[in-house]
């Protein structure tokens, strides 16, 4: 069985590129819209998480924050994916406990070069 991986991004196109990069490679996606939407469906076995930054409802910090907060998700790889590109944001992401960044737009072998990285 693949690990499992939650997209997260308000863009529909974006969450299907991602997806179709993830399957194509053999694993298991998981979409969400928002981070709202994210941590409701965020039950049983994920493995990974790819949110975007900037998102209504819940943005990826936010995100990030909540998911650090509970237990059985505490220490399982994070990585925003966004047009941010200021160290700022970066440091934000970090602090919030982010474990990587892509900047949109992407390359899927970035994706995936990362993905596989983080969960070895």
């Amino acid at each position: 069985m693949g690990k499992t991986i939650m997209t997260v991004d308000d863009s529909s196109s974006v969450r299907q590129m991602v997806s179709f990069t993830l399957k194509d490679a053999g694993y298991s996606v998981v979409e969400a819209v928002d981070g709202k939407d994210a941590l409701q469906k965020l039950q049983g076995q994920v493995d990974m998480i790819i949110t975007d930054l900037n998102m209504p409802n819940m943005d990826g910090i936010e995100l990030i924050k909540n998911v650090r907060a509970t237990a059985g998700y505490k220490f399982i790889p994070i990585v925003m994916l966004t047009t941010e590109s200021q160290n700022e944001k970066k440091q934000e992401g970090k602090q919030a406990g982010a474990s990587g960044w892509i900047v949109k737009p992407f390359k899927p072998p970035q994706i995936l070069a990362v993905v596989q990285k983080l969960l070895k």
